[in-house]
C-alpha cells in the first residue's frame, strides 16, 4: 500500500485547508486509516481515524474543527480542517493499519503499517 498526501499550505489563523491522501496498491483489504501530525521537536500525534465502515474518532484538539472522511470509490482519504490555529502547524501524515477497525489505540503510531511522506501545514497568527 502506498499513501501520498497533498493539500498542505500556509493559511492565516481561522482559515481552512483540506488535506487529501491517495491510497494505492492493495486496496481490497480493509484498513483503519488515520491522520497524524508532527511539529518540530514534538512527538507524532494522532489527529483522527476512520474505520473501514466509516466510524470516526478524533483527538480532543481536532474535535469540532476537523472532519475525516474517505471516498472508497476513489481510494482517497481526506481531512477537512476549519478554524485553524497556529498550534495546528505541523507536518501532516496519513497512515493505514492492517485492520478494518481502528481500536481504542488508534492514536498510537505503532499501530500503523503504512505511511505517506507528509504534507506541511503552516498557520500564521
Amino acid at each position: 500500500v502506498q499513501l501520498s498526501e497533498s493539500g498542505g499550505g500556509s493559511v492565516q489563523s481561522g482559515g481552512s485547508l483540506k488535506l487529501s491522501c491517495a491510497v494505492a496498491g492493495n486496496t481490497y483489504d480493509r484498513y483503519c486509516l488515520g491522520w497524524f501530525r508532527q511539529a518540530p521537536g514534538k512527538k507524532r500525534e494522532g489527529v483522527a481515524s476512520i474505520n473501514s465502515d466509516g466510524g470516526t474518532t478524533y483527538a480532543d484538539s481536532a474535535t469540532g474543527r476537523f472532519i475525516i472522511s474517505q471516498d472508497n470509490a476513489k481510494n482517497m482519504l481526506y481531512l477537512q480542517m476549519e478554524s485553524l490555529k497556529p498550534e495546528d502547524t505541523a507536518t501532516y501524515y496519513c497512515a493505514a493499519a492492517k485492520s478494518g477497525y481502528c481500536s481504542v489505540s488508534w492514536s498510537k503510531a505503532l499501530l500503523y503499517n503504512y505511511w505517506g511522506q507528509g504534507t506541511q501545514v503552516t498557520v500564521s497568527s
